[in-house]
């Protein structure tokens, strides 16, 4: 079932996710609906929070990238209560975007390397290395699972020259092509 994505002010997005147990209720269907609501929406990545569960769990399918990022061949993965113990590395500038904010992309600057610990869907640990884009792409969704959006990660000034735009995403104002909530669309009477 393809979910509703919820967009920028949505408070679920501000909130520190939980971890999980594995008699979490339906976490398999929740992991199959982000996975088709991912897709659907032409994303790399989704984190429940964006899909207003506030809980530590995300998915990744890069292997659109593939051609372009070799590390990113075959990775599709499930990480439920991720914890990032290390990020080295000379910061290195890309542009980003979020399915939260549809229509913007904005250069954010991140640390090439990171060492993670989480639990894969079975709920078995793994503590791995990643790199490059990859790391890129986890450090993205797992901002999402500490309440933390990309935008939040801008300068001050930069902030505030956006604060339109994300007034519009927020109240509805925004060509998108996928199921979203807005959190302050006004309900037009009758």
């Amino acid at each position: 079932m393809i979910l509703p994505i919820v967009a920028y002010g949505h408070p679920t997005l501000k909130k520190v996710a939980a971890d999980i147990t594995p008699d979490y209720p339906n976490l398999d269907k929740l992991i199959a609906d982000m996975w088709e609501t991912m897709y659907q929406a032409s994303g790399v990545g989704l984190a429940a929070p964006q899909v207003n569960k506030s809980i530590r769990l995300f998915i990744i399918d890069a292997t659109v990238y593939a051609e372009d990022h070799p590390e990113t061949a075959n990775f599709k993965k499930v990480f439920i209560n991720a914890h990032i113990t290390e990020e080295t590395g000379e910061e290195v500038v890309m542009s980003e975007g979020c399915l939260s904010l549809p229509g913007m992309n904005e250069d954010v600057s991140r640390k090439p390397t990171l060492v993670m610990n989480y639990l894969d869907e079975n709920f078995v640990a793994h503590t791995e290395s990643y790199q490059g884009f990859v790391a890129r792409i986890i450090q993205h969704e797992y901002d999402h699972i500490d309440g933390i959006l990309y935008v939040d990660r801008l300068n001050n000034l930069r902030r505030m020259l956006l604060k339109g735009k994300l007034r519009d995403i927020s109240t509805g104002k925004v060509e998108v092509d996928y199921r979203m909530i807005f959190p302050n669309l006004k309900k037009r009477s009758r």
